[in-house]
């Protein structure tokens, strides 16, 4: 198929498609986009038609400007490629001579595209000859015409494998949706019988929060993960690095029936993508064609070997195999010959099952070429010429008067010297002279309505160098040629000097020459800079030479001296040298000097001078005098200098005060002269400010000088001093900066009083006032669940009082101020203590007397009926010793001169007047209701009485109706045993005792405990109290046993009581256990009871027996409670030993005495005679039974090692790697079971391969086995780098692998 190229008129060109007689059905066609021939020269498309009579002919007059391209592709086989070109594509019909297709032909459009390089072309041309080779894009169709951008998708084919129709496959492609998860998806390929594939989808998890699901299918809805099996593997991976989920389909040993169309889905909540892909699978080249169809296209069977294979077999309802005869036709045939539609009748009728491998088998069958019509013989698929040479183009006509037209590239070709056309006979000709380069090209003939097309490939010959580079030695200012003569004439060559490509511009000290084949490279005037190699490159070779410039002599008779000169004053250079006659340039700073009438320069023999009337800044730098055409060169320095000034004016402040609220930025820049540039140094006080400050920072420039702060802050207030200094003198200034800023919060409020919706509260005015005066204050108050301030005041409050009013009764608030000056408000001050407006309560309720002593009282109460919001804080208890009073004197004098009273009596206003004296019993309050009032006096009469109190104050006081003597009353004593104590209280030895003995009595008894008469133990701990009495045993002991006495005593009165402890242990051994009788399998045994019973009476024994031979113990009899016993149903020819336990409450006995003698059954009337035997060695050395096997293994899933050892005594087994012993690496467990020994290696990874060691050693010996073990699968060298693996080690581990990889070959090959 031709390259579609536009017309002048702006309509497609229509070009045929060839069937050539002589090559395979298959043609090669160039595609090449507008505007990129030149771009993409090495570029084409090809793609493969094997039925080309199926194309549907487009009018050329009803195809859009900018339309993609159409290509009719018939083949089957999967097309992939990427976008490389965006422009816009012009719509070419394909034709073939026919003007309606076969009707079961299917076909497709598709977008082709530029595309890269894949398979050599099959035309006859060989494939080392051919400039180039692309590989076929498909994408899908926009709807403005525009290609997308590095879309990779599969040619849409119909594939026998997904079941759809032939009919179906005309029906036109619908564009696919975005992927919006897949950023990889799995590509349709094509393997042999018996081949292993593998396709890859990957998923970016960036913005996902759990894995996706992933489904693989073949066909429309087969779900492959109920086939896996040794013919297919699915895997997931994901990488934590990237975050890329990888999803892996392995196709294993396929055969021919797994050959489809696939689809993978991926979704994720809401978000879902799909991607269909197919398989192709090739049979085993021809030769083993002679096999039974019918037998051959049968499903296989359920529940064989080839479970898990991808066909629908598994499906199916299970069928009975019938012995097939012999087929007596060639269905072959007969399938060949019949329509589309009959295939599936023609499979029923001969008993063949599965239809799509049949169809797939026959597509693949090579169909007769139809025979073209026009052309006897077409034109090759390619040629090659080279540049400058003829090419001869030849088609043979089948009828010779049919009209024939060449074109190239679509466009006509009319004759012309360098296109002849010739006729021979049947034969048409077309030759083209002097090949160049833009002859090379798609060609196309036609003859009536048929097509054959051709391309050319134009090769370049090499451009030769004739005449090689002489080499060049040479001084300053001479002229430098270099020649050289190439093999062609206008040849494109390139000059380099040292490797680099020599300039070759209008401004450029190089020129280049030619005429003819000679070239030349001119140097007028030669510097040493010019010394260097020098090439001439061409297609054919190089030519290189030496070229060395080397500089003139000079003699100096007077130097150049450096001068320091003031600003203003003249300036004179001058030195000598020999010869007189030479010139010269002056230089400045590297820049030529040329006279003016500020700078005056003459030459009179010797003396070259150069003189400046007035210098200014300018003229100071570097000064050198270059003689013309030699090597030395005069230097000097010259020095303008000036003193430095400060020129504060440009401030434009007064007094050189600047002021500057505080938060924003503050840049002063002063301009300052001097010549050298002056040292310039700001100093705020004694500190230096540096110019590598963050935010205080001095910078200094040519003519000027800045002081910058970043954020200004009140301490950066103060002078600042500039100081500046160079070798002309110093000079000073001082500048005054002030920072004014709102002021400082206030302190946090304090409330001084609180009432039932209001409060009093003050503060103390801001520390720092900003640098402005305070002008008053905000106040704004909040709930103190709330976030939300509310301002009190609108109008500045002058005072530092305030009273805020309607608040809330029992709701806690905050208060807080703000501070405002002519700069702004302050901050916030911190907010208040929370208060709350609260009411008193009502007096407490039921005061009484609860005890009486000799010097307290306690009185107990109730709350109040009243509590309110502010709820109870506490209470306060007073109480008045009966006849004690207090004088209060109120000077009313002060009352009346605040009022402005001017009476007669004002004198003797003074208040007199007397009342009981009532005293705080409890110096803070106290929550409970119930209070003791202590250090009273004996026999006194007091009255109490309790307030109680909250956040807003007392409330009203609660007194006894009368006066309470003070005096104790007498209660007896009287001991309340617990129940649990009125009997024995038992005990194990270790555990703690803890007893509680309540008692009442008035005053407070005296307690006294006696354990049988005498007082206890020091390791007995007893505690007292007014109510009760605790003894306590941490750790009890045998001796802690026996009857306690507790005695409580109030002055005559005495109460008693007895308390009953036990504590048990575990009893002894039985005593002289023996044998009585032995008769029949019978056994009589007697034993005495133990020494011990451990302070609890005996309640049984357990009897247990062994035989002798193996000595382990079985319980006869449990729980026997006398002291003989006869043991039945023993074994006749055993010996039993027997031994007895004793058992209290607390348990067995730790020991249990047995029988010395042992008890021999025998039979009755027999007497057996025990031999001798002696006892066999079994020690032995240790033995492998079952060495180590090499083993492969996966990288990331475990492995183990196994073998086994024979050896007595039980030996060691050591386990090492690469002869390093394995210690406590956690990568790695050790089971030894039975002499079986087992290394369990967790998720290897490729740096655990090596030799591993087995080694088992005892007494008498040891004995080791070794196996290799190689880990597949494991990481790229990227990989490696990430994971910080050191490089030595990856070069170590990419070269085995490559070794391991190269023998695996081998043994491949070699089987």
């Amino acid at each position: 198929m031709p390259e579609p190229t536009k017309k002048d008129d702006g309509q497609p060109e229509e070009n045929v498609a060839p069937v050539s007689g002589d090559a395979p059905s298959e043609n090669s066609v160039e595609i090449t986009p507008k505007e990129a021939k030149v771009a993409t020269k090495d570029t084409e498309v090809i793609v493969t038609v094997t039925e080309p009579e199926a194309a549907v002919p487009i009018p050329a007059a009803e195809a859009p400007q900018p339309q993609p391209i159409i290509i009719v592709v018939t083949e089957i086989e999967p097309v992939e490629g990427e976008v490389t070109d965006t422009g816009p594509i012009v719509t070419e019909p394909v034709e073939n001579g026919h003007n309606e297709p076969e009707p079961t032909r299917a076909e497709k459009l598709v977008e082709v595209t530029e595309v890269k390089e894949e398979e050599p072309s099959t035309s006859k041309v060989p494939a080392s000859s051919l400039k180039k080779s692309a590989k076929t894009i498909v994408t899908p169709l926009k709807e403005n015409g525009s290609t997308p951008k590095k879309l990779s998708i599969d040619l849409p084919m119909w594939s026998l494998g997904d079941g759809l129709p032939p009919e179906d496959i005309d029906k036109q492609i619908d564009t696919p949706p975005l992927s919006t998860l897949l950023i990889e998806r799995p590509q349709g390929g094509s393997i042999t019988v018996g081949g292993d594939i593998s396709f890859v989808a990957k998923v970016e998890a960036k913005d996902l929060l759990r894995k996706p699901t992933i489904k693989w299918f073949k066909g429309k809805w087969m779900d492959l993960a109920s086939k896996t099996g040794k013919h297919l593997q699915l895997k997931e991976s994901f990488d934590r690095f990237s975050k890329i989920h990888t999803f892996e389909m392995h196709i294993i040993k396929a055969k021919e029936n797994y050959a489809g169309n696939y689809r993978c889905e991926v979704t994720y909540k809401d978000k879902f993508d799909s991607c269909s892909f197919d398989l192709e699978v090739k049979e085993i080249p021809e030769g083993s064609q002679s096999i039974d169809i019918r037998s051959a296209f049968k499903r296989s069977s359920e529940g064989q070997d080839d479970a898990g294979e991808l066909d629908f077999s598994g499906l199916l309802k299970h069928r009975e195999h019938k012995q097939e005869e012999t087929p007596d036709v060639d269905v072959w045939e007969i399938l060949k010959k019949a329509r589309p539609d009959e295939y599936e009748k023609i499979a029923f009728t001969y008993g063949i099952t599965d239809l799509r491998g049949l169809l797939k088998r026959l597509k693949k069958t090579k169909k007769e070429e139809k025979k073209s019509e026009a052309f006897a013989k077409r034109l090759d698929p390619a040629y090659q010429a080279d540049k400058g040479g003829k090419i001869r183009l030849i088609v043979d006509l089948a009828d010779p008067t049919v009209e024939l037209k060449w074109y190239k590239n679509g466009q006509e070709i009319r004759p012309t010297p360098k296109y002849i056309f010739e006729h021979k006979g049947t034969q048409r000709i077309m030759v083209i002279n002097n090949c160049q380069m833009s002859d090379d090209a798609a060609y196309s003939v036609t003859a009536g309505e048929e097509k054959c097309t051709t391309e050319l490939f134009v090769k370049e010959l090499p451009v030769n160098i004739v005449k090689e580079l002489e080499p060049v030695k040479t001084t300053v200012n001479e002229r430098i040629e270099l020649e050289c003569e190439v093999s062609e004439e206008g040849a494109k060559i390139k000059w380099m000097k040292n490797g680099v490509e020599v300039p070759t511009g209008v401004r450029s000290r190089y020129r280049v020459k030619s005429e003819g084949t000679k070239h030349w490279l001119i140097i007028d005037d030669a510097s040493k800079d010019d010394t260097g190699t020098y090439s001439l490159m061409a297609t054919g070779g190089t030519s290189q030479a030496h070229v060395q410039v080397d500089l003139k002599p000079l003699k100096i008779l007077m130097d150049l001296q450096s001068v320091t000169v003031l600003l203003g004053q003249p300036l004179k250079l001058n030195c000598e040298i020999y010869p007189g006659n030479v010139p010269g340039r002056w230089y400045k700073n590297g820049q030529l000097i040329q006279p003016n009438d500020h700078i005056n320069i003459f030459h009179k023999t010797k003396n070259h001078n150069l003189d400046i009337e007035s210098s200014t800044i300018h003229d100071a730098g570097d000064y050198t005098f270059v003689p013309e055409g030699y090597t030395q060169t005069l230097s000097a320095k010259v020095h303008i200098i000036d003193p430095p000034k400060v020129h504060l004016e440009a401030l434009n402040v007064q007094d050189n005060t600047v002021t500057i609220v505080a938060g924003n930025k503050l840049r002063l820049e002063i301009p300052i002269s001097g010549e050298p540039a002056p040292r310039v140094v700001w100093m705020k006080g004694e500190r230096v400010i540096l110019d590598t400050g963050s935010r205080v920072r001095a910078e200094t420039f040519a003519d000027h000088t800045s002081l910058t702060i970043d954020v200004t802050e009140r301490e950066d207030t103060g002078n600042y001093k500039i100081v500046l200094q160079n070798e002309a003198g110093e000079d000073t200034a001082c500048v005054k900066v002030k920072v004014v800023d709102i002021p400082d919060p206030p302190e946090a409020p304090l409330v001084t009083d609180v009432g039932g919706d209001w409060c009093t509260m003050t503060w103390e005015p801001p520390r720092y006032d900003g640098g402005s005066p305070i002008l008053g204050y905000f106040i704004e108050r909040k709930k103190k669940q709330s976030s939300r301030w509310m301002r009190l005041n609108f109008d500045l409050c002058k005072e530092t009082t305030f009273e805020p009013k309607k608040m809330i009764e029992g709701v806690p608030y905050e208060v807080r101020i703000f501070a405002v000056n002519a700069i702004g408000v302050s901050k916030p001050s911190e907010p208040s203590k929370s208060f709350i407006p609260l009411a008193v309560t009502s007096e407490p309720t039921m005061l009484v007397v609860d005890d009486v002593t000799d010097n307290t009282v306690t009185m107990k109460w109730r709350p109040p009926d009243t509590i309110g919001a502010a709820g109870l804080d506490g209470y306060q208890i007073e109480y008045c010793i009966e006849g004690s009073k207090t004088t209060h004197i109120y000077d009313l004098r002060k009352w009346f001169s605040t009022g402005g009273c001017s009476c007669h009596f004002v004198p003797y206003a003074i208040l007199y007047f007397t009342a009981d004296e009532w005293i705080p019993a409890n110096k803070e309050l106290t929550e409970k209701t119930r209070y003791t009032i202590t250090g009273l006096p004996v026999e006194a009469k007091i009255l109490v009485r309790v307030k109680a109190i909250n956040a807003a104050g007392a409330s009203a006081p609660r007194t006894t109706q009368h006066s309470i003597l003070v005096k104790e009353v007498i209660e007896p004593p009287k001991i309340r045993i617990p129940r649990h104590l009125k009997q024995t209280y038992i005990r194990k030895v270790g555990e703690v005792v803890n007893l509680v003995v309540p008692f009442v009595g008035k005053p407070r008894p005296k307690v006294n405990w006696l354990k049988e008469g005498q007082p206890i133990e020091q390791t007995i701990s007893i505690r007292n109290s007014d109510c009760d009495s605790i003894m306590f045993i941490r750790k009890a002991e045998r001796k802690h046993s026996g009857k306690y006495e507790l005695s409580v005593q109030v002055e005559n009165h005495i109460d008693t009581a007895m308390l009953d402890i036990q504590i048990v242990d575990l009893p002894g051994p039985p005593q002289a256990v023996k044998i009585e009788e032995v008769w029949g399998n019978n056994v009589a045994l007697d034993w005495s009871p133990p020494k011990d019973s451990g302070n609890a009476p005996i309640t049984g024994y357990t009897i247990q027996k062994a035989d002798k031979k193996t000595m382990e113990w079985y319980t006869c009899v449990e729980h026997y409670h006398r002291t003989c016993i006869t043991i039945s149903d023993l074994v006749v020819g055993n010996e039993y030993f027997f031994r007895i336990y004793s058992e209290n409450m607390v348990g067995l006995s730790e020991n249990a005495t047995a029988t010395k003698d042992s008890a021999l059954i025998v039979k009755e009337g027999l007497q057996l005679k025990n031999p001798q035997y002696n006892d066999r060695d079994f020690t032995e050395p240790p033995t492998f039974t079952q060495p180590l096997i090499n083993t492969f293994a996966i990288a990331g899933y475990n492995a183990t090692l196994n073998c086994s050892v024979r050896a007595n005594p039980r030996p060691k087994v050591i386990w090492m790697k690469n002869k390093i012993t394995i210690i406590d690496d956690p990568r790695y467990r050790m089971f030894s079971n039975q002499g079986v020994c087992t290394l369990e290696i967790r998720k290897p990874s490729p740096f655990d391969g090596g030799v591993y060691t087995c080694k088992a050693v005892n007494d008498l010996g040891e004995a080791h086995v070794d196996c290799k073990l190689e880990v597949k699968g494991g990481f790229t060298f990227f990989e490696l780098m990430k994971r910080g693996v050191p490089l030595h080690l990856i070069d170590k581990y990419m070269n085995e692998s490559k070794t391991s990889e190269k023998s695996e070959s081998e043994k491949k090959g070699s089987n």
